[in-house]
């Protein structure tokens, strides 16, 4: 018995794939290229560097290039705490109040 052709969806997520793997070797990306990679809308991403809220680079006074690894650092700022981090911190920091001082 043949096996069923692939669809159009099985060959779709194997290219997305394919391009997520190719990405994650570049070190610089273009504006596309970083967009795909960070999961966030081409226009966002522009916005984004029109405010200088995201690191890139403008060699030639046009097109944008980001590295990846400054896209990794940018994606992991301002990381929240666990509830277990912010009760280990207010217990230490009870322990620590002195009372009658």
């Amino acid at each position: 018995m043949e096996a069923a052709a692939p669809t159009l969806h099985d060959i779709n997520a194997k290219l997305e794939l394919l391009i997520a793997s190719i990405l994650v070797t570049k070190t610089v990306l273009s504006l596309e290229e970083a967009a795909r990679y960070i999961g966030l809308a081409e226009s966002y991403v522009y916005k984004l560097t029109s405010t200088q809220q995201i690191p890139f680079y403008k060699p030639l006074g046009k097109k944008l290039y980001f590295k990846r690894e400054e896209l990794d650092n940018w994606l992991l700022k301002r990381r929240i705490q666990t509830t277990d981090e912010i009760n280990a911190a207010a217990a230490k920091h009870v322990s620590g109040v002195r009372v009658g001082g």
